[in-house]
């Protein structure tokens, strides 16, 4: 029998530019020393499109070790890993990197979640009229972050940190949308551009609101009560910026978006196995939730369908975080 640890360089070469999974190539690159040679990032076919992962809230493992775990939409797989540089800290992911914040001094960096790498960034308290709009919480402070290009491939790059603000948009003659409790995403798909606007509920007692909002609850530290809050809708603008002009859509044709604190991006559905297209996956963004409830944010997730404004659960456990409810990672090795 071929003993599998002792296979040519050359042959394990073969096999690890024939993987196409993020998940396969991270398995094989555990295996032993001489498979973990050959599994580079330049053996490993990563200009692939990929599915994004669900980095689900840390826990503390059997050990007493804080980890966190990636759910996979595509196959099911659940992939636990220790990310100390991310314990504790707020996260925002773009290129499938993790941008940090330390919830007591603000302290930002790049982190990758698979290979450890870490860049400092410079801290918060850098950006422009920072003593002005600075929040009472340091890990609140930047609402998303997104990279101009990969660091794994470049060093030309830049971070863009943004902060909420109230938004009324107007596109030439078409009001997009505005008013409380709505979230903004922008996002290009196969030479396209999107914007969508989130509708979201208050946070109020599930005795005024029991009939409409599924009984996924939460409790309020120092309130004997229940409380509620989730998505009610998503309306999505395509963008023409020759012709000024924004057009209300119901139909992303083969595209899926995947929306929240993370960047947003869109995959082609029919690549990938249990994907379903024109539908929005989203995680939880109601920083509210964060802040004053005793567990944290997760619960106002989904997947929700453009076609007839259906809501279906994309992760069927529970994930709930005070720093960093669940986000969406795309798994790419550097």
């Amino acid at each position: 029998m071929a003993d599998w640890l002792e296979l040519q360089h050359d042959l394990l070469l073969v096999i690890a530019k024939r993987i196409n999974l993020i998940e396969d190539y991270l398995s094989f690159h555990t295996v032993c020393k001489s498979w973990h040679a050959v599994a580079t990032k330049g053996n490993f076919n990563s200009d692939l499109p990929r599915v994004p992962w669900l980095m689900l809230a840390e826990v503390v493992d059997d050990d007493d070790r804080t980890c966190s775990k990636f759910f996979s939409l595509y196959n099911g797989m659940v992939l636990k890993k220790r990310i100390p540089g991310a314990v504790g800290k707020r996260c925002m992911e773009s290129m499938g990197w993790l941008i940090t914040v330390g919830k007591d001094e603000g302290e930002m960096s790049l982190l990758h979640p698979f290979s450890a790498v870490q860049i400092e960034l410079p801290h918060q308290n850098t950006t422009e009229s920072y003593a002005l709009r600075r929040t009472f919480k340091p890990w609140t402070f930047i609402s998303k972050a997104v990279l101009s290009a990969n660091p794994c491939h470049t060093s030309d790059y830049f971070s863009w940190s943004l902060r909420e603000d109230p938004i009324t948009s107007v596109y030439g003659d078409q009001e997009i949308c505005h008013g409380p409790g709505l979230w903004y995403y922008i996002l290009e798909s196969l030479g396209s551009l999107f914007v969508v606007a989130r509708r979201a509920s208050d946070i109020v007692p599930v005795k005024y609101d029991c009939e409409r909002i599924p009984p996924r609850f939460i409790t309020v530290d120092d309130e004997d009560a229940w409380f509620m809050y989730r998505t009610n809708d998503f309306i999505v603008f395509q963008i023409d910026l020759d012709a000024y002009k924004a057009t209300p859509t119901r139909d992303l044709g083969d595209r899926a978006f995947f929306l929240g604190a993370s960047a947003s991006l869109s995959v082609q559905a029919s690549q990938f196995t249990g994907i379903r297209f024109n539908h929005i996956y989203f995680t939880d963004t109601n920083w509210g939730a964060c802040l004053y409830f005793e567990h944290g944010g997760g619960l106002d997730m989904g997947v929700f369908n453009l076609a007839d404004g259906s809501i279906q659960p994309h992760y069927d456990g529970v994930s709930l975080g005070r720093f960093c409810p669940p986000i969406w990672v795309t798994p790419n090795p550097c």
